[in-house]
């Protein structure tokens, strides 16, 4: 056997989590955004200019994408970080949200401002909750499974 490694061997690194991020980014700010335009305006503005009669076939399969994204973020999240994990995570990006704006990095002083914080915030933990098996086993040298022998 060859001593070179398969892609399926290769470390985790940056990279791979600002992937990972950059796809929980999209995912939530398309969802929802300060901006106005996301999923939820469109759909909003579709229902109401016409009383429910402008939805159609677009908005439903598109809301049908964005469920399947959201779940596989977030059974991975459950999967990976579990309750604990996840219950940390939120301490940890919620308290680093504190220090950046008690140091005038991050300024909180508005409702569109607050928002952001927490739509990132949310993808940043769902991007720990996809990365964090691989992260795991760099940095212990344990594999994680999910055993489903009932």
């Amino acid at each position: 056997m060859g001593e070179g490694k398969s892609g399926d061997d290769r470390q985790f690194g940056l990279s791979d989590f600002l992937v990972r991020l950059a796809a929980a980014l999209a995912l939530v700010l398309v969802t929802y955004n300060p901006l106005g335009w996301s999923y939820v305006h469109w759909v909003r503005d579709a229902y109401s200019a016409t009383e429910g009669g402008g939805l159609g076939a677009i908005h439903f399969f598109a809301g049908a994408l964005l469920l399947a994204g959201w779940t596989v973020f977030l059974v991975a999240t459950k999967n990976s970080l579990g309750m604990l994990g996840t219950i940390i995570s939120v301490a940890v990006i919620g308290t680093a949200i504190w220090l950046l704006a008690d140091l005038g990095v991050v300024h909180a002083d508005s409702a569109s401002a607050v928002a952001w914080l927490v739509l990132i915030a949310l993808a940043v933990l769902l991007a720990v909750g996809l990365s964090w098996s691989h992260a795991w086993r760099r940095l212990s040298g344990q594999l994680e499974v999910d055993s489903n022998d009932g």
